[in-house]
């Protein structure tokens, strides 16, 4: 039989345990998330912030995404503004990953956690955790797509070849290009590859904020200056837009036409635009980073972060910012061709057939 005083001890102590319980299922009910991406120039971006926004609020969380129209001074401003609302988290995807450091100091002495989302904030040590996918390895793909599509495996060659990077501000850029170049350095040595130009290197490549005007304009250039009766084969091209400039450039003086074959030319992000370039057998590849994935991860990391917990990771060696070797979750790309367009796109949903007519 239970006495009154031991039902009393059970019943406190079961409301001591309840409410240790709650606080943990409801502590993230209501948290503002400051979700600042760089620019709507690009329908990645807003892929990336809807997919972001859909699955905070779905979890309670009062999510404010900003887009910063890839300004500086006005993603710095969101930022300080996501700070002063309130905000328990930081999602950022840097314009210019040197120039956060003060506000990220803001952060830190608020009590704030800082995620680096796709593109690695550099020279702080406030930045927590870093969510992108396998840079290195998407040039890999890049790369590699070229060697592919032009046979050198199979020993054929000398083929003509142009190297765009990306921006010079951005540090996903160096691992794209550093990853293309280990597939692609070999061929060049071996004169299986010509760079007619001479241009190779980040400082004589790169694509300030990932233009297609610029990397046009580039093209324009070296079409004119060094293949006024030379064949170009291949252009390696980081992203998708920049992907776009130059098929527009090679275009305009009759590749794709005629006698004259479209050279291979890769690309990144699987952009609506670069897809259906794909399947007209313009581009030839891109590397698709599916963002639904990336936005899980990086709410998985929220989570963890609001209850207590430490986020999952992958990769603690690889990206060093300066200051610190920030901890990343990695996801794999996936490389998209016109012999794969629709079981890597369609099939898991990520476009329909209507959208690609």
């Amino acid at each position: 039989m239970i006495t009154r005083q031991t039902f009393l001890k059970l019943a406190l102590g079961a409301s001591l345990l309840a409410g240790l319980a709650v606080p943990e299922a409801l502590a993230a009910t209501g948290d503002l998330i400051g979700v600042a991406m760089p620019t709507k120039s690009s329908q990645r971006w807003i892929d990336d912030g809807n997919n972001i926004v859909k699955l905070l609020a779905a979890k309670g969380y009062k999510p404010d995404l900003q887009y910063a129209d890839d300004d500086i001074p006005n993603q710095l401003a969101q930022i300080e503004n996501m700070l002063t609302k309130g905000a328990k988290v930081l999602v950022v995807a840097s314009i210019d990953g040197t120039t956060l450091s003060d506000v990220l100091s803001k952060a830190k002495d608020a009590g704030v956690k800082v995620i680096a989302y796709d593109r690695l904030i550099k020279g702080t040590p406030n930045v927590d955790f870093y969510a992108t996918f396998d840079n290195f390895q998407v040039g890999v793909q890049q790369a590699s797509s070229i060697v592919e599509a032009l046979g050198l495996k199979e020993g054929r060659g000398p083929f003509n070849i142009e190297l765009f990077g990306g921006s010079p501000d951005d540090n996903n850029a160096y691992f794209f290009y550093d990853g293309a170049l280990s597939v692609l350095q070999p061929y060049i040595d071996a004169k299986k590859l010509v760079v007619r130009s001479g241009q190779t290197g980040m400082d004589k490549v790169s694509t300030l904020r990932w233009d297609p005007a610029t990397a046009q304009a580039r093209m324009d250039n070296l079409l004119s200056a060094y293949y006024g009766s030379a064949k170009l084969d291949a252009v390696l091209s980081p992203y998708d837009g920049i992907s776009i400039g130059i098929i527009s450039s090679l275009k305009g003086v009759g590749y794709g036409s005629g006698s004259l074959k479209m050279p291979v030319v890769s690309g990144q992000d699987a952009e609506l635009q670069s897809i259906k370039s794909i399947i007209a057998g313009e581009q030839y590849s891109t590397v698709f980073k599916d963002t639904r994935e990336l936005a899980k991860v990086t709410v998985a990391m929220i989570d963890a972060i609001e209850t207590g917990k430490q986020p999952e990771v992958n990769d603690s060696k690889t990206y060093n910012n300066g200051k610190k070797v920030v901890p990343a979750y990695l996801l794999k790309p996936v490389v998209v061709t016109k012999a794969n367009w629709k079981p890597a796109l369609v099939d898991t949903g990520y476009y329909t057939l209507d959208q690609l007519k």
